[in-house]
């Protein structure tokens, strides 16, 4: 199936799990899931901590659904993670512990007619921002980081999950969604948490034909609460200080070759401070060169009006031994004005095993 056609229906079903074990069973329990272990070299480690620049670290992603019947089922994504595993953590040298994350827990109401479909969620969900978190998943990525303004510590776009409701339509060739969320995308928080407010997240696409899809998104809301780092003396009320964010992703497959790519922007606003905008895109292209074996790039560049900009360049080999398995070379090449010589360049073994643990299929 082409790239555009997986992102409608990631849309539609809600979750990243299998929506063909849905379809064939009016009810019952579904339960997938991946294991990816890395091995990391980058003197990044040594930078933090004077120790060795080698590296490992592990994520387990497990995916539980429940089909009540035709149009009602409950789907989760659970991690467990160690730290550091992602790129953001490899110069923090207090990021070790093992993490639990419930990335999704909702239940979800849907529908599906010949040329549409809607489906209604609640509960625990990733964002509706962006593209890149329907790839989140390590079997699904081309690459092995994650986009620069995706990701866990004061990233724009969170990969944690956000408490709310969402929508999703398909009508024809248009995919639409819209989500509202009790916390911004680029400031998570749990139901427990003090500073709550709601956010606004919508974003449509058009497959223009098959193997090409554009779309956009937005989100708008309150991001700060009174403990942020960059909460400072003297602020304003946060939840008078709105985060507006725009993007522009595409996804185009043909043959052997396969591209997608984002433009984002992002403005945080601030009263004692100048407001902090960002803006940030990247480019990923992946060649299948056997049935075995492909090629992959990703091209990024972030810019802030706070720090100084950077580009990014990943590249990639993946060999497939069986098709539950996925292994991955990757080396990152990081340049900007504030990065001394090769200290962020780092290169990554990956291992993704996916298993699919356990089908109950009712009547």
């Amino acid at each position: 199936m082409r790239l555009c056609a997986r992102l409608v229906i990631g849309w539609v079903c809600c979750s990243l799990t299998t929506s063909g074990w849905a379809q064939e069973a009016e009810s019952g329990f579904d339960l997938r899931g991946s294991i990816s272990t890395e091995g990391m070299y980058s003197h990044a480690f040594s930078s933090a901590s004077g120790n060795s620049p080698v590296n490992g670290g592990f994520q387990t992603l497990l995916y539980p659904t429940w089909k009540v019947n035709s149009h009602w089922s409950f789907s989760g994504a659970v991690q467990v993670r160690s730290q550091p595993y992602f790129r953001e953590e490899y110069s923090d040298s207090k990021a070790r512990a093992i993490v639990v994350d419930v990335v999704q827990a909702n239940l979800t109401y849907s529908r599906f007619w010949k040329q549409s479909s809607l489906s209604v969620r609640v509960g625990q969900m990733t964002t509706a921002f962006g593209s890149f978190m329907l790839r989140y998943d390590p079997a699904s990525n081309y690459v092995v980081d994650l986009p620069p303004t995706y990701g866990y510590y004061y990233k724009p776009v969170t990969s944690l999950g956000l408490l709310g409701a969402q929508v999703d339509a398909t009508v024809k060739r248009f995919d639409l969604r819209a989500q509202i969320s009790n916390s911004s995308p680029a400031n998570p928080r749990t139901p427990f948490d003090h500073d709550q407010y709601a956010t606004w997240t919508a974003g449509a696409g058009f497959t223009i034909q098959q193997g090409f899809r554009i779309g956009t998104s937005v989100y708008r809301g309150p991001y700060l609460d009174r403990q942020y780092p960059y909460f400072f003396r003297g602020e304003a009320d946060p939840k008078s200080l709105p985060a507006t964010a725009y993007g522009l992703d595409v996804q185009w497959g043909r043959g052997a070759w396969n591209a997608s790519g984002e433009l984002q922007h992002f403005s945080m606003a601030y009263h004692v401070i100048p407001t902090f905008t960002e803006h940030s895109g990247y480019a990923e292209l992946r060649r299948t060169l056997t049935p075995r074996w492909y090629a992959a790039t990703r091209i990024s560049y972030l810019r802030a009006s706070a720090f100084r900009g950077s580009q990014i360049y990943e590249l990639v080999a993946g060999y497939r031994p069986n098709r539950y398995q996925l292994l991955k070379f990757g080396y990152q090449i990081q340049q900007g004005s504030a990065i001394r010589g090769t200290l962020q360049n780092g290169a990554v073994v990956q291992l993704v095993t996916t298993f699919h643990a356990l089908s109950l299929a009712g009547k």
